[in-house]
């Protein structure tokens, strides 16, 4: 008898694919929306240094170890952890449970980033409804209304799941090829255009210089290492799936380094696009850093941009940043 021939999965078609599709996970709304008000909270430079400390130290040797898993068994994480052993196919189960809670997560805030898009598509952004006082009002409404959060969660979802039809060649890998340099493009122009204005280099200084000064060290760490599981996409299934993808000639050390460089580069780039910003526009910026939170993006941002000729334009292209991070994450 002839043996049949065994069905593999499709991998990624090249190298550059898989580093694009997989920093695409790693980099999304934990580096854009998450990471500044973290930074702002927690000692600016001083959160960054310990953050940087432990991605390159434990969060580089986790990376490595979790594609490697992936890649040697070549299976989903249930299968992977069955085939290592036996006796842990069980904890392949209980780490599924973190996708299904992010997800919905993830659609969430990426269904508010979608809404705030077409809001400055639609002019919102200098019509005085997203300015002063106005801006808690409008993202509150928004949030308690009883049908657009859904809407938005909706159309945000719909579009995870699109890509994710398609499969890894023709979805992922194609969908991160486009949208991880049009990322790297638009936060880097943001964050030049951010820092050029005037009163910025104070909040290029709040964010890089470290405070120790009534800075809880403890607090820091804590904080930087559960950003560091949230950001990296570490302990979550994630790139073990996106390993059991990988051509097994590769280099896996030089992926994860690549993966991580992306991953902490756009974390700071994005404390660069909205510290300064906030420096630049607002008339107490450190009280706005300390309090805002996760409003931040959402609330403070929009009164820094209303006073920025073309608001509507630049909020807008944030925005379009903020949908692209939170959808390569998503899928």
């Amino acid at each position: 008898g002839e043996a049949l021939p065994v069905k593999k999965h499709n991998g990624f078609t090249g190298k550059i694919g898989f580093v694009l599709a997989a920093a695409g996970s790693a980099v999304g709304l934990g580096n854009l929306w998450r990471f500044p008000y973290l930074a702002a909270k927690y000692g600016g430079g001083i959160f960054l240094l310990v953050y940087i400390a432990l991605a390159v130290t434990f969060g580089f040797s986790l990376l490595v170890l979790e594609i490697a898993i992936g890649r040697h068994t070549g299976k989903d994480v249930i299968g992977a952890f069955a085939k290592l052993n036996k006796k842990t196919k069980w904890f392949g189960f209980v780490s599924l449970v973190v996708p299904v809670l992010i997800v919905p997560y993830y659609c969430v805030i990426g269904g508010w980033g979608t809404k705030y898009l077409f809001a400055y598509l639609s002019g919102d952004g200098t019509s005085g409804a997203m300015t002063g006082e106005n801006a808690a009002l409008y993202f509150n409404n928004f949030i308690s209304s009883p049908w657009q959060p859904i809407v938005f969660f909706i159309v945000f979802a719909l579009l995870s799941f699109a890509v994710v039809i398609f499969g890894v060649q023709k979805g992922i890998e194609k969908i991160g090829k486009i949208l991880m340099p049009l990322l790297a493009v638009l936060s880097v122009g943001l964050a030049i255009f951010a820092m050029c204005q005037k009163g910025a280099l104070e909040g290029v200084k709040y964010f890089l210089v470290p405070k120790v000064e009534g800075v809880n060290i403890a607090e820091v760490f804590l904080a930087a290492l559960g950003q560091l599981f949230y950001s990296m996409s570490l302990a979550m299934c994630i790139m073990i799936t996106y390993g059991s993808y990988m051509k097994k000639d590769t280099n896996i050390q030089k992926f994860a380094r690549q993966i991580s460089v992306f991953d902490t580069g756009f974390a700071i780039v994005a404390g660069l696009i909205i510290i300064p910003s906030v420096f630049a526009f607002s008339t107490s910026p450190s009280d706005v850093m300390q309090n805002s939170g996760p409003t931040l993006m959402f609330v403070s941002l929009p009164n820094v941009f209303s006073q920025i000729p073309g608001a509507n334009i630049i909020g807008a292209l944030f925005f379009l940043l903020v949908l692209f991070a939170a959808l390569t994450s998503a899928i």
